[in-house]
């Protein structure tokens, strides 16, 4: 097997693991809420806790991949998440369940992003779209299988065991990466930007947990407005302290690439919508149509399932149409199926929900594979690891802001509809909104070049193959 196949699908068996725990998790909320004696949407919390942490540790993660070998640290990472995932299952409260939750982020914060340094690093920018659909293909298993299992489990058996699922997947990643991976890190590696890193853990930390904890469900909300603020404020100082000094933690600098800035900015705003699909959707199909786990999660692992047969045709479709039609045609199709699980009902017939969540699966897939491969087309090799490190940090920050806003517009439709118990018709205005959040990002992806990242998808524009063409019609044979 090639290089380019071999450590994605290494890499895979963390992206695995994390992606199965937080489909599974999405799945068994409203159970979860009820063993701990919890309002079901203050549950926000366990989810946007995992993405804050992800959010304050990513921005080293790749300084300590170039300091002590990305081997090392990709285990060690397994490791701390193995460690929060029994950590979760021991929980009694939700404040345990989301310290717990933090402490697996801890190691997830490690894990994908030092395991996708590791594929750009090694492979040719020709290979970056194979290696991240090879990447992600196994990956994307977690989604399909999560919700199914997590449903089973928690109908059948207790929501606790759906923790110690990664243990066995952790170890399979801890051995295949040791045979397999080498230690790759950088000889003359620059001091670590200590101030930078606590001024945007804080802000980072501040602001997502200020926006999280609305609505009095774990702190006063004086307290979440003040978290807010104080967020803003440090990451205002961080950008001040990041123009100033040689070596930032994350380099802002990066977003003068044109094919990288829209790629995080752009791709954020996608994200930003999706992110609310793990929170809103079970809750809708068991709170809202009154449907048990079990089969919630039948339903809804139809969105990972199209999401991988797009992946086996997204170089195709890129290097046929290239970045700026596909990403700006698809963001519009993407959130149109977003906003489109909204108008469910629960009497829509079950087969007609597949298919929707199916082909909307495809499409996001698409979107994030071409935003993905996007990115990195133009950064060096020597920049890599803090390009990884911004766009991993925007990318969490995103999904955490996609629970917020879809939880925000999910309790503001409830408390208009007369502030009782979750119901159906509370769940359609929360998903139109994040539909028009994930469709205005297309005001970023038609701002690319026709050109844009062509070495990367292989794709030519017509004026380039009209030119080549000409070019050897015009050649004179020789004598």
């Amino acid at each position: 097997m090639q290089r380019s196949q071999t450590l994605p699908l290494i890499v895979a068996c963390a992206l695995f693991m994390e992606n199965t725990d937080s489909t599974v998790i999405a799945t068994s909320l409203p159970m979860i809420a009820q063993s701990l004696g919890e309002d079901p949407i203050a549950l926000k919390l366990a989810l946007t806790s995992y993405l804050v942490s992800l959010a304050v540790f990513i921005p080293i993660s790749g300084w300590m991949a170039d300091k002590f070998g990305a081997r090392t640290i990709f285990r060690a990472a397994i490791g701390i998440f193995m460690f929060g995932s029994i950590l979760c299952a021991m929980s009694n409260s939700l404040g345990a369940f989301v310290g717990a939750r933090f402490i697996q982020g801890m190691g997830g914060a490690m894990m994908v992003p030092v395991g996708r340094l590791v594929i750009l690093r090694s492979v040719e920018k020709s290979e970056i779209v194979s290696a991240l659909a090879y990447l992600t293909i196994p990956a994307l298993v977690g989604p399909v299988v999560g919700p199914p299992l997590g449903g089973f489990i928690t109908t059948y058996f207790d929501w606790r065991w759906i923790f110690f699922i990664n243990i066995p997947i952790g170890l399979v990643g801890i051995v295949l990466s040791s045979l397999f991976f080498e230690d790759i890190r950088e000889e003359d590696v620059a001091p670590l930007d200590i101030k930078g890193f606590l001024l945007s853990s804080f802000g980072f930390a501040a602001l997502m947990l200020g926006l999280a904890t609305g609505g009095r469900h774990l702190v006063p909300e004086v307290v979440s407005y003040g978290c807010v603020t104080a967020g803003i404020a440090a990451l205002w100082a961080y950008w001040v302290h990041a123009r100033k000094v040689k070596y930032p933690v994350l380099k802002l600098d990066l977003l003068r690439i044109p094919t990288y800035r829209i790629g995080v900015i752009g791709g954020s705003i996608f994200r930003t919508g999706i992110g609310a699909i793990p929170f809103l959707l079970p809750l809708m199909l068991q709170l809202g149509f009154g449907y048990d786990p079990l089969h919630s999660g039948l339903i809804t692992f139809a969105s990972a399932a199209g999401a991988m047969i797009m992946k086996t045709l997204a170089k195709t479709i890129l290097a046929r149409y290239g970045f700026r039609n596909v990403l700006t045609f698809n963001a519009l199709v993407g959130a149109a199926f977003l906003a489109g699980s909204g108008l469910f009902t629960p009497t829509t017939p079950q087969w007609l929900m597949l298919i929707v969540l199916l082909i909307g699966g495809c499409f996001r897939s698409l979107q994030f594979t071409g935003i993905n491969a996007l990115s990195y087309a133009d950064v060096s090799n020597r920049d890599m690891s803090s390009a990884t490190s911004l766009s991993s940090v925007a990318q969490q920050l995103s999904l955490s802001l996609g629970v917020t806003v879809g939880a925000f517009a999910l309790e503001s439709a409830n408390a208009f509809n007369g502030g009782k118990a979750l119901s159906a018709h509370d769940f359609w205005p929360a998903f139109v909104i994040v539909g028009l959040i994930s469709a205005s990002s297309v005001l970023w992806m038609a701002r690319l070049a026709p050109d844009a990242g062509a070495e990367v998808s292989g794709h030519a524009p017509i004026s380039a193959r009209k030119m080549t063409a000409e070019a050897i019609a015009d050649q004179k044979p020789v004598d």
